[in-house]
């Protein structure tokens, strides 16, 4: 068996090919590589090995798992948005992150006069009143590092995808 050489951060043609393949989820099956090789006319193996890299040199940021919250009855959606000490917001996003009921939380530029938020918490309950008692819990954890925080709640479910590749085309002389 071959190792894979650390690869830089581009894509070749087989990486294109498996992301088109997966970019609209992995087949829900017992052996979805199985699947995305049959696809591909790739290995399984060689499938598994250009994703692992991809996702090791940053191709691919993430894998997981993208629920329809409000189908599992979390109708509540709110972001939790903190004017947070900058010093300290590493540490307090890696806690904040790790809160089960958190699903995004990352840092943003503040865009002041007008909006003093540089910290943000994306919190699913199945009511507001949940929502307040959950980022309530978040307040208690950063204490005083957050000088004010606000709850924006969804107003509409929009489509969650992530960046697509078209698929390439042969090109033609009439291209």
């Amino acid at each position: 068996m071959t190792q894979m050489k650390k690869r830089s951060n581009r894509i070749d043609a087989t990486d294109r090919l498996i992301i088109t393949a997966t970019q609209h989820g992995l087949p829900l099956l017992a052996r979805p590589y199985d699947e995305i090789a049959r696809q591909t006319g790739l290995s399984a193996q060689l499938v598994k090995q250009r994703m692992s890299a991809m996702l090791e040199n940053g191709i691919i940021r993430r894998m997981g798992a993208v629920p329809n919250h409000y189908r599992l009855g979390y109708r509540a959606n709110g972001m939790s948005v903190w004017d947070m000490e900058e010093a300290r917001i590493d540490d307090i996003g890696g806690l904040v992150g790790g809160l089960y009921f958190v699903s995004h939380c990352y840092q943003r530029p503040r865009c002041l006069p007008l909006w003093p938020y540089n910290f943000f918490a994306m919190v699913h309950a199945r009511s507001k009143r949940e929502v307040e008692a959950k980022v309530a819990r978040i307040a208690h954890l950063v204490g005083e590092a957050s000088r004010s925080h606000t709850i924006l709640y969804s107003s509409k479910i929009l489509k969650k995808t992530g960046i697509r590749l078209k698929e390439r085309r042969e090109e033609t002389c009439s291209d």
